[in-house]
């Protein structure tokens, strides 16, 4: 259940109409005092929620004897919210944009925490579609997040997002056409990945909690690019058995 009522909070419901209305799934139709009783909440909150339900389409109810029966719409309905959270959100995207790139440092250094920090940063290397230098990978994204490691290689794949990376020799991830690998001794081994594209350093550190800082300096990125660019003519050109990851 658990599970379960994150995706339909993530879908726009509350706590409670997420358990309410998973517990009309679950009764197909019901009182709302037998509805209270597994959706675990008073009444109060209850009699609330079904009447937000109703609003958001996804309850209806029929009168029998004078007391109302509700039952739940089926969940095909919650994909129809999404889209229009998403149309909704396409359509103010313009001024949002503007807002944000007017008001927005030109230079400045962000931190991000945890494996959803850690995609926004990813999300931003693809977004801003220019191409990825990479040093440190030891393949900690696809360990730790492996579903979103596919994802992310098809976004770069799709958006033709020219990868280099430097690798240790003999190191083995899941491979990605959009790298270029050159490699680094054995010897050379990091828990920090590095990734220089545009004008932004995004400094990914895998420690217990992964975090992400993320530098916008113009001056910074050339400084580190002319550095990666050292390191590419020293490193080995030579092809693996499995190339390596396309980032991170």
């Amino acid at each position: 259940m658990k599970n379960v009522a994150e995706v339909l909070q993530n879908c726009g419901l509350s706590k409670n109409e997420a358990k309410v209305y998973f517990a009309l799934l679950q009764l197909g139709s019901a009182k709302a005092g037998k509805v209270s009783k597994l959706a675990q909440i008073d009444r109060t909150s209850t009699y609330n929620s079904l009447k937000l339900l109703i609003e958001k389409g996804l309850a209806s109810y029929v009168i029998v004897g004078k007391v109302k029966w509700f039952q739940p719409a089926s969940p095909e309905k919650l994909l129809t919210l999404v889209d229009e959270k998403r149309d909704g959100l396409l359509k103010t995207m313009p001024l949002l944009n503007a807002e944000y790139k007017e008001k927005k440092l030109e230079e400045n250094v962000r931190l991000f925490k945890g494996l959803r920090g850690i995609r926004t940063v990813l999300e931003d290397i693809v977004n801003e579609g220019k191409p990825n230098l990479v040093f440190g990978s030891e393949g900690q994204l696809e360990k730790s997040m492996p579903a979103f490691t596919q994802r992310f290689v098809q976004m770069l794949k799709k958006r033709k997002i020219k990868v280099r990376s430097l690798v240790r020799e003999g190191r083995r991830d899941a491979s990605s056409k959009t790298a270029e690998v050159r490699f680094v001794p054995k010897t050379v081994k990091s828990n920090v990945v590095t990734n220089i594209y545009g004008n932004k350093i995004a400094i990914i550190i895998w420690s217990k909690t992964p975090e992400a800082i993320l530098v916008e300096n113009k001056t910074a990125a050339e400084a580190y690019r002319s550095y990666f660019s050292f390191m590419w003519e020293n490193a080995k050109n030579k092809k693996e058995r499995r190339p390596a990851i396309s980032s991170l």
